[in-house]
């Protein structure tokens, strides 16, 4: 598809097309590929959405503001945002990937829209970027409501154990399989009072611990 329609979706044209190609390019296609650009684009996110919080909810505490940034970069919301770019349309996948669905995984594109934001920001300077950035997550501010923002799982396990004056969990890696660029992690949720073990699973592992800890309270509270 033609890039015209992807950089005027992102508000954003580039000086040098190197670096919008190199967003698009999935390790499995060849190199050079976008995953150091995924490693700039997520701190950038990160910071930009942090401070656009804090002008945005001025009386809200440090813990709620946390709770909201990582609603807004998680891979949800990421997704989200690559759906409505059609990015699965532009990204360049290798042959595997492609023929196992790659270009509409939501891990793959949810990268891609941070690699994007790192492109832009080595293009174009950080002020650039947080245009983009306040451009594409305008309908995900509107929709804000800070007394509804859920606790992850992990929080709410920990915050049960605490009401009740129980030892805290341990998480521990079980399983980590598939190619470096496609991997699935298995972590245990271990309590030792009341004695229980859950399994969690995900695309990261930080995916799997949440998992293990929704399946940790869902047994406790049943």
């Amino acid at each position: 598809m033609n890039l015209s329609t992807l950089t005027a979706a992102l508000g954003y044209s580039f000086s040098d097309r190197t670096l919008l190609q190199t967003a698009l390019t999935h390790r499995s296609f060849g190199v050079p590929h976008n995953e150091r650009l995924e490693f700039i684009g997520d701190g950038v996110l990160n910071c930009v959405i942090a401070v656009a919080l804090y002008k945005r909810f001025p009386a809200l505490a440090e813990g709620d503001l946390s709770r909201l940034r990582a609603n807004l970069v998680r891979q949800d919301a990421l997704h989200r945002l690559a759906a409505a770019l059609n990015l699965g349309n532009f990204l360049h996948l290798g042959e595997g990937e492609l023929k196992s669905g790659g270009s509409q995984r939501p891990s793959i594109l949810a990268d891609g829209v941070e690699a994007l934001i790192g492109a832009v920001y080595l293009d174009g300077g950080f002020e650039a970027a947080q245009a983009v950035i306040a451009r594409l997550y305008l309908p995900l501010f509107d929709e804000l409501a800070p007394g509804r923002v859920e606790k992850d799982a992990k929080t709410r396990l920990q915050e049960w154990l605490q009401g009740r004056k129980k030892p805290l969990p341990r998480y521990q890696l079980v399983d980590a399989s598939g190619a470096a660029h496609d991997q699935r992690f298995s972590v245990a949720c271990e309590l030792d009072n009341p004695p229980l073990r859950t399994i969690g699973q995900g695309t990261s592992r930080r995916l799997a611990e949440q998992a293990a800890a929704d399946s940790a309270l869902k047994a406790l509270k049943a």
